[in-house]
């Protein structure tokens, strides 16, 4: 008995899933947008203590990690099962890479007594708390998809040891590099908005 996949089904859904993302992650750009009118002194002064350099160097990461998904897929669309699977390893490390940058960069923030309710953020003026409150939930929020968007990678990554994912059956592939692409794209809107606002 032939089974018949959905391909299109599965892309609608995906596609869904992604605009709920965009409403989410759009919600809190609003937020944002809202407060930078109401403290935009305040946010100006509190940008400037975050790190440029990591911030950027974790862009350029996950830029990287981009074209290496996108790369896998061409390969594996073409046939080249083994590089695809490097290029996917590529992509994890990248991953990686970025959540050990945010996990230094957040620590120092901590070390420094700069974490929600602490009561050297709480001795500040309320702009720099609301600045730093939407800093964790934002970039908090957008490491939480780093590392779902991770596990879904290992799984397409597992799915093609076991021939499951495969040149002519690649969807599950394709779906999990519009899912990586859209947690890229989130953090290229979140850098500029956190470390160079003006």
């Amino acid at each position: 008995m032939t089974v018949v996949k959905d391909y299109t089904g599965a892309k609608l859904g995906m596609w869904l899933f992604l605009f709920t993302e965009i409403l989410l992650f759009g919600g809190l750009f609003l937020l944002y947008a809202a407060y930078l009118h109401r403290y935009p002194a305040d946010f100006h002064l509190a940008g400037k203590e975050l790190n440029v350099v990591l911030g950027a160097t974790n862009t350029v990461v996950l830029i990287s990690s981009s074209w290496l998904m996108a790369l896998s897929i061409s390969a594996l669309q073409q046939g080249r099962v083994e590089q695809s699977k490097k290029l996917l390893l590529g992509t994890l490390a990248c991953a990686g890479m970025f959540l050990v940058i945010k996990y230094f960069e957040w620590s120092a923030k901590i070390h420094h007594g700069i974490y929600p309710d602490s009561p050297e953020l709480l001795a500040r003026p309320a702009g720099e708390v609301m600045f730093f409150g939407l800093y964790y939930l934002m970039t908090g929020l957008h490491g939480l998809h780093v590392i779902l968007g991770g596990g879904v990678i290992t799984y397409a990554y597992v799915l093609i040891l076991k021939g499951r994912v495969t040149p002519q059956d690649f969807v599950f592939l394709e779906n999990a590099g519009l899912y990586w692409h859209l947690v890229d794209l989130v953090w290229i809107y979140l850098f500029p908005l956190f470390y160079l606002i003006a």
